[in-house]
């Protein structure tokens, strides 16, 4: 199947399945990611965003990440992507490698304090209340995040990668 096609289908009934509130926040989302404001995220885009939380990916990774997308990621392709993995069609290994991003040692482990920075104070902040839930049972050893058996947890694999 052509990219067009497959671009097409994937965003056909997006605006349908997400709530308003939810599209709009998601608006305001996808404004802070395309820094050079043309309507598309691209590679530059990327970099610019990612630089701002403090990482510095390559273009091989920013490359894989714009792939993800079965087309130009404008605003509609955007919240079609963020309504597949709402919908929980993330993969065990989709949702590592999201934390791995910021892993640049691949230890597999993230300082937890980042991580609930990033979380309270980034996009869509979490509230105290969120944060307690979210990590309540989250694998955190002597302040380490381990995100490899927390995905396992979330995804109910069991299973963690060696």
């Amino acid at each position: 199947m052509a990219d067009k096609e497959r671009a097409q289908r994937a965003t056909s009934n997006v605006f349908a399945r997400l709530p308003q509130k939810l599209m709009q926040e998601m608006k305001e989302a996808f404004s802070m990611i395309d820094v050079d404001r043309d309507g598309f995220v691209n590679k530059d885009d990327l970099k610019a965003i990612s630089e701002q939380l403090g990482r510095t990916p390559d273009d091989k990774e920013l490359t894989a990440m714009l792939k993800e997308a079965p087309g130009p990621l404008n605003f509609t392709m955007f919240l079609s992507i963020f309504s597949d993995k709402l919908s929980g069609t993330d993969t065990e290994e989709t949702l590592r490698n999201a934390f791995a991003m910021f892993d640049e040692l691949d230890t597999k482990k993230l300082n937890i304090e980042y991580i609930k920075d990033l979380l309270e104070n980034m996009g869509d902040n979490f509230t105290k209340d969120e944060m307690r839930m979210t990590f309540k049972e989250a694998p955190v050893t002597g302040g380490k995040f381990d995100y490899v058996k927390f995905t396992a947890m979330i995804k109910g694999s069991g299973e963690e990668e060696a």
